[in-house]
């Protein structure tokens, strides 16, 4: 049986209307990283992938299928991802744009849950923020500029991107979508239409742990 995933050229969100597509991209998050085992907020810090995140992004590079582009995060565990899926795919050299990195959280970054609930009780449950942390409009115009200027990379074809969870997410939030919470190496389909807007398409789960024996 093979092991590629098929890269399914999708189209946006049905019900609503766009410009003609220019490029599309599947932008994911990056395999696990030491903090993401703590359950630690880590926004703009500078984490490794853990071994179980480096497993998970070979993992990835043996089922997807092939992208004209791939570009990343400068965080190292998004760009260590990306790096690790492009060798195995002769693809390169990996795209770095600092606008796709995570969310600035603020005083959060760093801490566990726990930790912020004992701080800013009922701030999570309510998705309040505190004082220094991103707001949605500055990520929504940061990626959405990133996405704009990466797509005259791949004109009409597709592209892959490795970011974070929290961007993607708000994205997604943004622009009025399914939003669930994303594994490692899950991510969303996004397109860059001709007038320079940007929507939404599926999600896609690229790996199971079933998968990653197969990388180790």
């Amino acid at each position: 049986m093979s092991h590629d995933l098929i890269v399914v050229l999708p189209l946006p969100c049905v019900g609503m209307k766009f410009a003609p597509i220019r490029a599309r991209f599947l932008v994911v998050r990056h395999g696990q990283s030491l903090w993401n085992i703590e359950q630690r907020w880590q926004g703009r810090a500078d984490i490794e992938l853990s071994d179980h995140g480096i497993a998970q992004a070979r993992a990835a590079a043996l089922k997807l299928g092939g992208f004209d582009f791939i570009a990343s995060s400068n965080l190292r565990r998004a760009l260590d991802t990306a790096h690790i899926i492009a060798e195995h795919h002769g693809v390169g050299p990996v795209h770095i744009d600092e606008r796709l990195r995570e969310t600035h959280v603020g005083p959060w970054e760093g801490l566990t849950v726990h930790e912020i609930e004992e701080r800013w009780p009922g701030y999570l449950a309510a998705r309040r923020k505190p004082e220094g942390f991103e707001s949605d409009e500055s990520i929504m115009q940061r990626m959405t500029a990133a996405l704009v200027d990466l797509s005259q990379h791949c004109a009409e074809g597709s592209g892959m991107i490795v970011s974070h969870s929290g961007v993607i997410r708000t994205m997604r939030h943004v622009l009025d979508v399914a939003n669930p919470r994303l594994a490692n190496l899950s991510g969303s389909w996004f397109f860059v239409h001709d007038d320079d807007t940007v929507s939404a398409g599926d999600v896609v789960s690229i790996i199971d742990e079933r998968d990653l024996g197969e990388a180790l």
